[in-house]
């Protein structure tokens, strides 16, 4: 397996102990407030957690957690994440995690940085943002590919909806291997047929008129 570096616009670092090698070179682009955001705790039973913290303080960032992002994540969570954001003035938004947690991130970004709703703007108004925080993701459950652009799929718990909303692209991902290795065999299949499945609905799919 080769190490390697993609952009497309996203930039990805791919590779064994991609995270060591490129993130601290990433960091110091970043202001000094870091929200390090992830799910329900796995990434602290695997060591992530402990190890992204110390890069995080190695280049001298103030951390400000927000855990607990689920599955599906809700417009609730994005707006709870997005008034920490500014309640901490946070500069930079980490995403560590699968899919939901980058989904949520991207759009937690983007409500930070607007006064407006941002599912009002996009549903009612149709206007989209165009001003976010920038955000980082550290990927460690492969299959949706959430790290390579700006669209997120939230439910809106309130309107009973489940909608996709667009939001900041991330400025680099990290594909780390040993972080994806840290999955449970069953998670990992998972991942394996939701790549497989994104790629036959893209192929086998035909466009909207």
């Amino acid at each position: 397996m080769k190490d390697f570096i993609y952009s497309y616009p996203t930039k990805v670092y791919f590779g064994d102990k991609a995270a060591a090698k490129m993130l601290p070179a990433e960091l110091a682009k970043t202001g000094k407030t870091v929200m390090l955001a992830y799910g329900k705790g796995s990434i602290k039973k695997s060591g992530v957690y402990d190890e992204i913290c110390g890069y995080l303080k190695e280049a001298g960032k103030e951390i400000i957690d927000f855990p607990g992002i689920m599955p599906n994540p809700t417009y609730k969570k994005v707006q709870e994440g997005a008034a920490l954001a500014k309640e901490k003035s946070v500069d930079f938004i980490l995403a560590v995690g699968g899919g939901s947690v980058i989904d949520c991130c991207k759009i937690i970004a983007a409500q930070a940085a607007a006064e407006k709703d941002i599912w009002e703007m996009e549903f009612k108004e149709h206007v989209y943002p165009t001003e976010f925080l920038p955000m980082g993701a550290i990927v460690t459950a492969s299959g949706t590919g959430a790290e390579m652009n700006n669209g997120a799929v939230i439910t809106n718990e309130e309107t009973q909806e489940k909608a996709g909303v667009l939001g900041a692209y991330a400025d680099f991902a990290v594909l780390d291997v040993a972080y994806t290795m840290s999955l449970p065999p069953q998670q990992v299949i998972s991942g394996a047929f939701d790549t497989l499945s994104h790629s036959m609905e893209t192929y086998l799919g035909s466009p909207r008129e």
